[in-house]
């Protein structure tokens, strides 16, 4: 049998982030799992998220030469079973590091336009990290803008076989929500224990929506 082919990508400007974090956990469990893994951390790698002329779509012809960088990202892509990608969830949406990406490399001729698209078959799972708590009543209508976003609006444009998003409050230590006049309220992290519990916590449910759908 042949290891599942994964493409890790991380959309996260710190490499100390808690992204950046889970991005890592998500690599060890599916190399345990016996995945093939290519790790892309978009900032790492330098990748610049705003179009350029050389990548503007031509609509006259989808066989177009991309630049020399989004052509590679394009090679790793299609070289995958499965794309995983872990990003902060900023104003209900992607950060524009990560939309930049897409913007450029799942280009016209490449992911879309044409009758027998290239990524059909693959699977992606979009990872959302939210500082918002879980009980926090924007959660719900966020993953539900995000799923119409990534899963209907790209994925499934894009012929992937099966999309999902994983939509993860209480991403920072501090509790944050908006009270109904608008105003931030930021409670106080804990210490000790308690916080390295919490921590596990989080943990456990990035691995468990990666088990879920990956393994």
């Amino acid at each position: 049998m042949t290891s599942t082919r994964t493409l890790v990508v991380l959309a996260h400007h710190r490499p100390d982030s808690r992204t950046a974090h889970v991005a890592g956990l998500v690599t060890e469990r599916l190399r345990a799992a016996e995945h093939e893994i290519d790790v892309l951390d978009l900032r790492a790698e330098g990748f610049d998220p705003r179009m350029t002329v050389e990548d503007e779509p031509d609509w006259t012809n989808r066989d177009r030469a991309y630049s020399r960088q989004v052509q590679r990202h394009m090679e790793r892509v299609l070289a995958a079973d499965l794309l995983v990608v872990v990003f902060p969830i900023y104003w209900q949406s992607t950060p524009a590091l990560l939309k930049g990406w897409i913007d450029r490399v799942w280009n016209y001729g490449f992911a879309y336009g044409r009758s027998a698209p290239r990524l059909a078959g693959k699977r992606i799972l979009w990872v959302g990290l939210a500082g918002a708590t879980a009980e926090d009543p924007i959660v719900a209508p966020m993953v539900e803008l995000l799923e119409a976003q990534l899963s209907d609006g790209i994925a499934y444009y894009c012929g992937f076989a099966k999309s999902a998003v994983a939509v993860l409050p209480d991403a920072e230590d501090q509790p944050q929500s908006v009270d109904d006049r608008g105003n931030l309220i930021v409670g106080k992290a804990p210490a000790g224990e308690e916080l390295a519990t919490q921590r596990r916590t989080f943990d456990r449910r990035v691995l468990t929506a990666v088990d879920e759908f990956a393994t």
